[in-house]
């Protein structure tokens, strides 16, 4: 296969394969650490008026699964890349990141978090996940 044909498939199936990663975590969050009593998670509306009323624990799940989704799209696609693996890693990250900024801006989370995700869960996560892919 063609190296940038091959690297385009990289970025793809990487952005493809953590953002699944990312909402099968969300999806089951609430059934492994219940939501607030009344609130309803499955809308925007919803999730911004519950908000108030999470504790920290209800931020668990949505950490991990930034971060979780980040580095298994980072490391598919370092390991399916041709050429600049590290590089490509990262971009993966950066692009989760960029969707964590608007997720934020969206739907607005204490400030301890904000901080926790968008400084643990992307870029990092990226990096690690590059390496394990690199790994020899």
């Amino acid at each position: 296969m063609n190296p940038i044909l091959r690297n385009i498939l990289a970025v793809v199936l990487g952005l493809f394969i953590g953002g699944a990663v990312n909402m099968a975590i969300i999806l089951i969050s609430g059934s492994i650490i219940p939501p607030p009593a009344g609130a309803n998670l499955t809308t925007m509306e919803g999730l911004q008026a519950a908000m108030p009323f999470m504790e920290p624990k209800h931020f668990l799940l949505p950490f991990l699964a930034h971060a979780l989704g980040t580095l298994v799209g980072a490391f598919v696609t370092a390991k399916i890349a041709v050429s600049n693996k590290m590089r490509f890693a990262i971009a993966i990250g950066i692009c989760f990141l960029v969707g964590g900024v608007m997720n934020i801006f969206m739907l607005p989370s204490p400030t301890w978090f904000t901080i926790v995700d968008l400084g643990l869960a992307y870029i990092p996560m990226a990096y690690f996940g590059g390496k394990l892919a690199i790994k020899k």
